[in-house]
């Protein structure tokens, strides 16, 4: 089990509440959390749980309305969308199941652009990134090019670009297959290995294997 030397991120009392006509939905109801550095972290649940709320909470891609994110030690929520943005683009790498790269541009670039959004264009060649993934013939390949498990792997050299303090995950290998899979966790966990907090949100019991800590919610909260 990990070392946790140095908390990376943090949220305390988190409530987030969804209202369509009179009907009001308790998304999160006051949930605390802790990542360390070296840690990795799993957020399980059934569907409905609050899993994506929170992990939309976390990254600063929505507002809770109550209580608060912090990032490195710097608080995220309730800052204006600008500031959010400035804080994600350094403190943080987001991992989705889709969506990762840009369309129009090619793998090499879209590491390109996290790293000049961060303000960090020449910390490490894109060729670099995408050797650690297995990617290293290519650079030139835009999405629609792209196998599953590639894709896979292009998004989380796009979200470890910006040498982010934490990685955030939302069910990374939900539509791999199982070898496709335990690559893409391996160089997950290899991540929290060189200091940086994990944190995933899955329902795979392969991603809560090589989880350090599992947190389950149901109904917005924390349970067991």
């Amino acid at each position: 089990m990990a070392v946790i030397s140095t908390e990376v991120l943090r949220c305390d009392d988190l409530y987030r509440f969804f209202r369509a006509g009179d009907e009001e939905t308790l998304a999160l109801r006051g949930v605390s959390l802790r990542v360390g550095r070296g840690e990795t972290v799993a957020v399980a649940g059934p569907s409905g749980s609050g899993k994506s709320t929170l992990l939309s909470c976390l990254a600063g891609l929505d507002e809770p309305a109550g209580g608060a994110v912090t990032i490195g030690g710097e608080q995220i929520s309730h800052r204006p969308e600008s500031r959010r943005a400035r804080i994600r683009s350094r403190r943080l790498g987001i991992l989705l199941q889709s969506g990762n790269l840009l369309a129009h541009l090619n793998v090499r670039d879209n590491i390109r652009l996290a790293q000049a959004a961060a303000g960090r264009p020449s910390e490490q060649a894109p060729e670099e990134l995408l050797d650690q993934v297995g990617l290293s013939g290519r650079a030139r390949a835009v999405a629609t090019e792209l196998s599953g498990g590639e894709l896979a792997r292009a998004g989380l050299a796009v979200a470890l670009s910006n040498k982010p303090d934490v990685l955030l995950a939302d069910e990374p290998t939900g539509e791999l297959d199982g070898a496709t899979e335990q690559i893409v966790l391996d160089l997950i966990r290899t991540r929290a290995e060189f200091g940086q907090g994990v944190l995933v949100v899955t329902h795979s019991a392969v991603v809560m294997r090589i989880a350090d800590r599992v947190i389950r919610l149901q109904d917005g909260r924390i349970v067991g």
